[in-house]
């Protein structure tokens, strides 16, 4: 593989805002000229519907029934702003490994040449609910350079960060760094910035951009747009307009630590004490 090009990841929980934010940053990118294949990684399968504006034939079923005969236009699609965009898929609901269409993508797109392709950026989209190697393909294979992790105030979504942070310390070393720091997404109160800047200082990690919830980021998801084509004058839209230009920028990787259970009992006492304090 001839590496040229800059190589992301998002992970964070299902539900999260994930894949709303890691699809938004490809647009914003793709709309000012960058070349951007964006690859799904969810077996959900929807990381590239608001750029598509419809889901997209997963490489997992499109192998399944083209086999060695499958080629890059079975697979790769054009989406907003003309980001090329690819979703691995997954195994139906109880059936099989939902990290073997992580598996298959990479080994696909490498097989087809796609990564020696003329790209300024690749953006992979991966669940982080769980802690099946399949997800952590990206890292183990060395497909990506910075690790970005989403996540809000709320209890699982920070035990899910701190998981895929145990994850990404396997597969970095002194020499090559993979975290690159947090996304606070959907924060609606002073308390929940206090709970997420708690978490990464008990992490020794940093803060890469912090995102209100908002309404019309909501309601452009719904309508299968991306928020900068929707409202690009919104105050949100020129967030993650920021965030896009900043990670391609510099898309550098820092130290964690990530908490054992001992701390993060500890981080959720912060929690309740501060909840205690709003409700006195």
């Amino acid at each position: 593989m001839n590496i040229k090009h800059k190589r992301i990841a998002f992970y964070g929980k299902g539900g999260i805002g994930k894949s709303t934010i890691a699809a938004n940053v490809s647009a914003v990118l793709s709309k000012i000229g960058k070349k951007v294949l964006h690859i799904g990684c969810d077996p959900k399968s929807d990381s590239t519907r608001i750029l598509m504006k419809r889901r997209i034939p997963t490489v997992l079923k499109t192998l399944k029934e083209k086999g060695d005969a499958l080629n890059k236009e079975d697979i790769m699609f054009t989406g907003v702003y003309g980001v090329t965009c690819v979703e691995a898929g997954g195994p139906e609901p109880g059936i099989g490994c939902a990290g073997m269409g992580i598996s298959a993508v990479i080994e696909t797109l490498e097989r087809l040449e796609v990564f020696d392709m003329d790209w300024d950026l690749i953006v992979y989209d991966v669940l982080g609910d769980v802690v099946c190697g399949g997800f952590s393909i990206p890292m183990r294979k060395q497909c990506v350079d910075a690790v970005y992790i989403v996540t809000s105030s709320e209890f699982m979504s920070l035990y899910a960060a701190n998981n895929i942070l145990k994850g990404i310390s396997h597969y970095e070393t002194p020499q090559q760094k993979l975290f690159g720091g947090f996304i606070h997404n959907r924060w609606a109160s002073k308390t929940d910035k206090a709970v997420v800047d708690h978490f990464i200082q008990m992490t020794e990690s940093r803060l890469i951009a912090s995102i209100e919830q908002n309404q019309a980021i909501k309601m452009a998801e719904y309508e299968r747009n991306t928020i900068i084509e929707a409202n690009p004058q919104a105050p949100i839209s020129q967030v993650i307009e920021t965030l896009g230009k900043d990670l391609f920028r510099e898309p550098l990787a820092s130290d964690s630590c990530p908490l054992d259970d001992e701390a993060m009992e500890a981080l959720f006492d912060f929690v309740s004490a501060k909840n205690q304090e709003i409700s006195r």
